[in-house]
């Protein structure tokens, strides 16, 4: 097949639309549903993502993908009973057995908020346990390089089977140049190759050189999770998963506070008092991922007040102060953090090392860059200089 029609573009009105291939066939095969034009640009995206993250670590992956920019992306480490409880997952039989499901887990439970009604991409053929996991969630579809029997016949009675199921062909090689048009006018330019791997973090420019092989697996997926993220963009990353992610900002350090209170809510899911959070048995998951955002907001009033916290909860929660949020994130270290162009001012280290950050990766390049090292060095964060952007637009 060289061409699939689409019912519209990124809007309604943007007709006619389609995808298509000038040489060879298209490396997709849509198994079900309808896929539109942004689920196209997720799928495309999301899929070269997840493949990378696997050559890089060797390790299978997932992603979460919304608007052209992952939500969360994370490699098969196996989870604790604490973070299968904070990303909804405690019930699913046979987790510790699908590593793949533990990637979905992770990636979905990144940033829930952000992940409801995602594109999915799987680095393996998608089994059982882990479309078990997605048959419950909001999402509008995944692409994978196949499926189970089983796992595809859960996936075809999601959304009264009109689930989006692409299945792509992982040995596909795209053309090394490509095209895109605006404004009538065409841009081309060649695929962006880079290698993201351990090397590209040999160059640690800081007083500490100590970056553990936990901390590099995290920093490549950060790194290789920015390449794919609509620019500017910074990511946290912890644990074998991102816990943050910045995106499209025009300012840096606006990106590196976003990505940040990303991640501190990340890390909030798993204090005692969210875990044990006693909710109505009515109240539906995403329901629960909101009611949870705004617990740990400073606006928790919303959810706990006198006349509203009966709709969520059996017994009213006490609410978790600034002083036990703050209590609880003092003690985060071994964070990392990488952004796709260099750190211009020392205030991004600030931030981020308010948020358990440990180690840092960035192109470096700023005729501030001694200025960076310093608050770095003041800091004992380890930070390595890769010597190359990632742009994403």
């Amino acid at each position: 097949m060289k061409e699939i029609e689409l019912k519209y573009g990124c809007n309604p009105n943007q007709k006619p639309s389609r995808i298509y291939i000038e040489n060879g066939e298209l490396p997709i095969k849509v198994l079900n549903g309808r896929p539109g034009y942004i689920n196209l640009l997720d799928a495309f995206n999301s899929y070269q993502l997840v493949k990378e993250l696997k050559e890089a670590t060797g390790m299978c992956a997932a992603t979460s993908f919304k608007h052209v920019s992952p939500a969360g992306a994370a490699v098969g480490e196996k989870m604790s009973a604490e973070l299968k409880k904070a990303c909804a997952v405690d019930d699913i039989e046979g987790l510790d057995e699908s590593p793949l499901a533990c990637a979905y887990a992770r990636a979905r439970g990144t940033d829930r908020m952000s992940s409801f009604g995602d594109f999915i991409a799987l680095s393996d053929v998608c089994d059982k346990t882990t479309a078990m996991i997605i048959k419950r969630e909001v999402s509008d579809g995944i692409i994978a390089p196949g499926y189970t029997d089983e796992a595809l016949e859960i996936l075809k009675s999601k959304r009264k089977g009109t689930y989006n199921v692409i299945e792509i062909d992982p040995n596909y090689v795209p053309e090394p140049i490509e095209r895109k048009q605006v404004y009538g006018i065409t841009f081309e330019q060649g695929r962006n190759e880079v290698k993201i791997d351990a090397e590209m973090l040999k160059n640690i420019v800081t007083e500490n050189k100590e970056i553990p092989e936990s901390a590099k697996r995290d920093l490549l997926i950060a790194l290789i999770t920015l390449k794919y993220t609509q620019s500017n963009s910074v990511c946290y990353a912890a644990d074998g998963q991102t816990t943050g992610v910045g995106a499209g900002q025009q300012s840096r350090i606006h990106c590196t506070r976003l990505a940040g209170q990303k991640s501190d809510i990340w890390h909030l899911r798993r204090h005692e008092k969210v875990l044990n959070l006693p909710f109505v048995d009515t109240l539906g998951r995403p329901d629960r991922d909101n009611v949870i955002d705004v617990y740990i907001s400073d606006q928790s009033e919303d959810v706990l007040g006198d006349n509203v916290w009966q709709n969520y909860f059996t017994t009213r929660p006490e609410p978790l102060t600034n002083e036990e949020k703050k209590a609880y994130l003092d003690k985060i270290t071994g964070v990392v953090i990488g952004s796709d162009a260099f750190f211009p001012f020392s205030d991004n280290i600030e931030r981020a090392r308010r948020s358990g950050v440990s180690y840092i990766a960035q192109p470096g390049g700023s005729v501030r860059d001694d200025l960076v090292i310093e608050c770095c060095n003041k800091y004992g964060i380890a930070m390595a200089f890769t010597g190359a952007r990632l742009f994403h637009h």
